[in-house]
């Protein structure tokens, strides 16, 4: 495999002497999440770490298509293809854990990240342990990665109108029943994403180049004063955390 890449800056320098050092060269064994991070593990141990930022995206060609101007790292596979990662905002990162390090490193790296909504510790006991001296909104609970990994604004909201609870709510005042409810909803809305590919609210596409389609199944994510499709209420909308957030004062009542 071998490797290009561009002289602009990311959220990160580019690793370019690890680049050519402990990924050129080398097999693809398996590519894994943690949280919002991709990690592409070589045979040889050294691990490929990328996080796509706010515009970042990776997208499997042909060789000989024309690069772009914010292609900003090329992996030239053996097939005659190329996986591209392009990033026009430069929010997104690349990093690389030598093969020596790799081990050490990724331990670090994942104990500073929060639970995953699919992983078996994702249960009512180790929220409410998580949420008994917080009294922060729900809604900013969820979307702490430091707590609970890849629950981003979208999802926080679909889930806490799914799950009938107030995204004002404080985390510490939930009950198990209710964690339960936002563990069951959770579930199963991003489920339900990846297997419409996403959503697509700008320029969002998957590795295939198409958009996500998800968004046609939000029901309260950008429908401000539409009516729920609950109760025909009017959705509102409101500011937490610097983030827009959704949701039906009939449904998810503010106890």
């Amino acid at each position: 495999m071998h490797i290009a890449w561009s002289s602009h800056r990311l959220r990160t320098e580019i690793p370019r002497q690890l680049l050519r050092e402990q990924i050129a060269g080398q097999q693809i064994q398996t590519i894994d999440r943690r949280a919002k991070y991709l990690l592409f593990r070589m045979t040889s141990g050294a691990i490929l770490v990328i996080h796509l930022g706010m515009t970042g995206k990776l997208g499997l060609m042909p060789a000989d298509t024309a690069r772009h101007k914010h292609d900003h790292l090329v992996l030239e596979l053996d097939n005659a293809l190329e996986l591209r990662f392009n990033d026009s905002r430069r929010f997104g990162a690349i990093d690389v854990w030598s093969a020596v390090q790799a081990e050490e490193r990724e331990h670090a790296f994942s104990s500073k990240e929060g639970i995953e909504p699919f992983g078996s510790d994702f249960t009512p006991e180790h929220l409410l342990h998580l949420a008994k001296n917080r009294q922060l909104p729900v809604k900013s609970f969820l979307m702490n990665a430091k707590l609970i990994a890849g629950i981003g604004n979208i999802y926080a909201n679909e889930i806490l109108f799914a799950a009938r609870i107030h995204p004002l709510t404080p985390a510490n005042q939930l009950s198990p029943k209710a964690w339960q409810s936002i563990i069951t909803t959770a579930r199963c809305i991003l489920q339900q994403a990846i297997e419409a590919g996403g959503s697509t609210i700008s320029d969002f596409l998957g590795t295939s180049g198409h958009p996500g389609y998800f968004q046609l199944q939000f029901n309260v994510y950008g429908r401000k004063d539409g009516p729920c499709l609950q109760c025909t209420q009017s959705i509102v909308k409101t500011t937490l955390s610097g983030r827009a957030t959704y949701y039906c004062p009939h449904c998810q009542k503010f106890a």
